[in-house]
């Protein structure tokens, strides 16, 4: 099956959502290869330069509104469980428009998997600041520069519930294949801020290159371990940046399990039945 699409690609030269395509690409090769069927795939993006990889990949896709990726991936995922759902959604899209969706994915546990293109500036409306760009960053809304701390993503998720959280970086992308792999894989909400540069408006290829390392011997079922090793850098400090499954934990991950019993007009059934009764 090709997995590419014949449409036009328009981002930038050296861009990081290439890196992000081709692990994408790659990884769905890989499982149906495994024995699952690529309709089993659904992809969800929101509003920005990371939202053109819905037209870039040839699978089944959605785009959703600014910041609703993590809603519209949920109710997919509640309306057909057997789907393995994956929704692509940039720093801003994702930490400022949809930081309740996905604060609410994390703490219910929903089955999908969110991939935030974390470049640290909003791309396509040419160089905003994001929750997630430095102190001092100069961009077209903050000519004198952020005043403001960045937030820690890994931390927050953490926080509210997330039973799968990584980080990973565009420019090692054996590695970003093997944390999205294991992402998909995860049963119930796995998260994984994937930092890459913006190669037009912030490139942070020097600031990341003497600082990320991958992990190892890290026990990724230690929530206490976990939060350490994420708030080992706060996205602002001069400090070694972790790569890898920060945590990874079972946890049930259907809450309506009454829905899930039979088929899916048998579920269709349920959840009219279901709106019914509140009406």
């Amino acid at each position: 099956m090709a997995w590419i699409t014949g449409a036009q690609n328009t981002w930038c030269p050296g861009c990081g959502n290439f890196a992000i395509q081709h692990a994408l690409k790659a990884v769905l090769e890989d499982l149906v290869a495994g024995g699952m069927r690529p309709e089993e795939f659904v992809l969800v993006s929101g509003i920005g330069c990371h939202a053109k990889i819905a037209d870039y990949m040839a699978m089944n896709s959605f785009y959703s509104i600014h910041g609703r990726g993590a809603a519209v991936a949920g109710g997919i995922a509640l309306a057909n469980p057997d789907l393995r759902v994956i929704s692509c959604a940039g720093d801003g899209d994702a930490y400022a428009e949809g930081l309740d969706h996905l604060i609410f994915a994390a703490k219910r546990n929903t089955e999908m998997t969110a991939v935030v293109h974390d470049n640290r500036v909003y791309g396509l409306t040419t160089g905003q600041y994001t929750p997630t760009s430095y102190e001092g960053f100069r961009g077209r809304s903050t000519p004198e520069g952020v005043r403001e701390r960045p937030i820690n993503p890994l931390e927050l998720m953490l926080a509210s519930g997330a039973t799968f959280v990584a980080r990973a970086y565009t420019r090692k992308i054996d590695h970003l294949k093997t944390v999205l792999k294991a992402a998909i894989l995860h049963r119930g909400f796995s998260f994984i801020d994937v930092l890459q540069i913006c190669a037009t408006y912030n490139n942070l290829t020097d600031y990341y290159a003497p600082r990320v390392y991958e992990v190892e011997g890290h026990d990724a079922g230690d929530f206490d371990a976990a939060m350490r090793l994420a708030r080992e850098w706060d996205y602002s400090a001069d400090a070694p940046i972790a790569l890898g499954v920060i945590y990874d934990s079972d946890a049930p991950s259907d809450p309506w399990p009454r829905m899930n019993g039979g088929g899916a007009e048998e579920r269709a059934e349920e959840i009219r039945r279901i709106l019914l009764e509140k009406t």
